[in-house]
């Protein structure tokens, strides 16, 4: 499984969405798919699956827009 559909199927199950709801570019929280709360959750899933910091300067809203920036932002990390 690549990237980006690890990443959509975490979205898809922590917003309890239908996975043709939810494309690569789809704007994450601007849809009310995952809230502020959801954002701590899906980088808690990050580091777990990644391993990966999260430093308070990368808690920008591009990084976690879409299933695209947050692939783009989690490949540049790794």
């Amino acid at each position: 499984m690549n990237l980006k559909q690890e990443i959509k199927e975490y979205i898809i199950e922590a917003s309890l969405s239908d996975f043709d709801k939810i494309k690569d570019e789809t704007l994450i929280f601007d849809n009310g798919l995952l809230d502020s709360m959801g954002l701590l959750f899906l980088i808690e899933f990050l580091n777990e699956k990644y391993k990966i910091e999260v430093n308070d300067q990368e808690l920008n809203p591009k990084n976690f827009e879409s299933v695209n920036n947050i692939a783009e932002f989690v490949e540049g990390k790794l």
